[in-house]
């Protein structure tokens, strides 16, 4: 092709229709952009005195915004249409009310995670699975005064001699948050999401995460107050797993739940919640997971669920679950129940106490009777894939039993899902004679091996 002719092939190009209609579009996205930027700006302005007021409840505050908003519509000389008009107002009230560009993923049930990487960079995760969004801040500051609106809610702050925090929304949503000088290109904000109506073990079921044999098993263990910590990596569903386990236990007992952020979401009548918290702007007032087990046997628990264990409150833990605290629960990152093991002898050495490494593993093995681990697959799903009972100590070394694997040689399907289920093993537990003194027992076909 000579370069006349490619000359005018670009030219053709240029001027084609489709190219044209797309510069338009992309123009007038532009266009409306700058337009609820202004309005934004003026907003704040406008309405810095109503909106800094604590006693304004939303409804108020939403048709002030709306007003307000319609009127400086009014006054922009560009033409509008109704729907980029409703469009712009609806997003600037997300904006002044709401939580802004990452209200609309909030609202959405399938997104489970939402990270906020600077103030133009919004990734979700839904299904499993991480996408990037269109979605944007106006500028750092836009970003910054949604983060304060979050953790000003519960009494928490963030600035440079605090520069991370973790927060909850009113949800019940888990927020983690580092500004500058920690974050560089900044500020960064990570929301994992729990549902309003908390999964049952049906729902754990449908989706693959487990079988009705594993489930049945699980219950009964929890009935019969077995100590069981959920394990697995970031995201893998510890946190789900503990609160579909919780949910079997008998109504009639007293439970205390003890976490860093207010997750659980428990349905028994009898539930006491407490929550850590950070010291304050002196430095002072801190109260550790740590402090908070150990105060928790002072208030007659049946039970004692630890959101997650991750340092000290490790050998308080155990020392709960082996001074007649039975049937507690808890979770404990790690990559495989043999890890579990080794990090909590590591957080038991945490808490500043000098004990023997043989010392605590006979604590260990006492205390702990069963480990739920999960894996996130390639696919985004999460599945038990090991339920381990923890039966002993033989020499120096705590013994661990599979009773239920999951079966990898079951592959994969033409979408590219796992097939696989968790299985018996066919091994039967040593803890059936404890089960049985509760007045719990398990059927042995549950323990028959699956081929």
């Amino acid at each position: 092709m000579g370069l006349k002719e490619r000359i005018r092939q670009i030219q053709d190009l240029e001027y084609s229709p489709d190219l044209q209609i797309a510069k338009k579009i992309s123009g007038r996205v532009k266009q409306i952009d700058s337009i609820k930027k202004n309005i934004h700006l003026q907003l704040i302005k406008e309405l810095s005195d109503i909106i800094s007021k604590n006693n304004i409840n939303d409804n108020d505050l939403k048709h002030k915004v709306n007003l307000e908003t319609q009127k400086l519509i009014n006054n922009i000389d560009i033409p509008l249409t109704s729907g980029e008009k409703t469009k712009i107002i609806s997003d600037l009230i997300d904006d002044v009310i709401g939580y802004g560009p990452v209200e609309e993923f909030l609202k959405d049930k399938d997104i489970t995670e939402i990270m906020v990487n600077n103030p133009s960079t919004i990734y979700i995760e839904k299904h499993g699975k991480i996408y990037r969004t269109n979605k944007t801040f106006l500028n750092k500051d836009h970003l910054l005064r949604i983060i304060d609106k979050i953790v000003s809610r519960i009494g928490r702050r963030v600035d440079e001699s605090t520069p991370y925090v973790d927060a909850r929304l009113p949800d019940g949503s888990r927020v983690n948050i580092i500004v500058h000088p920690l974050a560089i290109n900044g500020p960064m904000m990570t929301i994992r999401k729990f549902a309003a109506d908390p999964f049952s073990i049906d729902d754990l079921i449908n989706m693959g995460t487990c079988t009705k044999k594993a489930a049945d098993f699980l219950k009964t263990c929890v009935i019969g107050r077995l100590n069981i910590i959920s394990s697995g990596g970031t995201g893998t569903g510890k946190t789900t797993t503990l609160n579909v386990m919780s949910s079997f236990i008998p109504n009639d007992e007293r439970i205390i739940t003890i976490e860093d952020a207010a997750e659980l979401q428990l349905h028994q009548e009898h539930v006491l919640r407490l929550e850590a918290r950070p010291p304050n702007i002196e430095g002072k007032g801190m109260v550790t997971i740590r402090d908070l087990v150990r105060n928790s046997l002072r208030m007659r628990p049946d039970r004692i669920i630890i959101g997650e264990v991750r340092g000290g409150e490790a050998l308080d833990m155990l020392q709960a679950m082996n001074t007649g605290h039975d049937g507690s629960l808890s979770t404990v990152h790690a990559n495989s129940p043999r890890d579990v093991l080794s990090r909590l002898e590591t957080m038991v050495l945490m808490s500043g106490i000098d004990i023997p490494i043989r010392a605590i593993r006979e604590q260990i093995a006492s205390a702990v009777n069963l480990i739920v681990h999960l894996n996130r697959f390639k696919d985004g799903s999460r599945k038990l894939v090991k339920i381990t009972e923890v039966q002993g100590m033989e020499g120096d070394i705590i013994t661990l039993q599979d009773l239920f694997t999951y079966d990898y040689s079951m592959g994969i399907d033409k979408d590219s899902k796992f097939i696989g289920r968790i299985k018996s093993t066919g091994l039967m537990p040593r803890f059936l004679g404890k089960l049985h003194n509760t007045g719990v027992d398990i059927p042995n076909e549950i323990f028959q091996k699956e081929i």
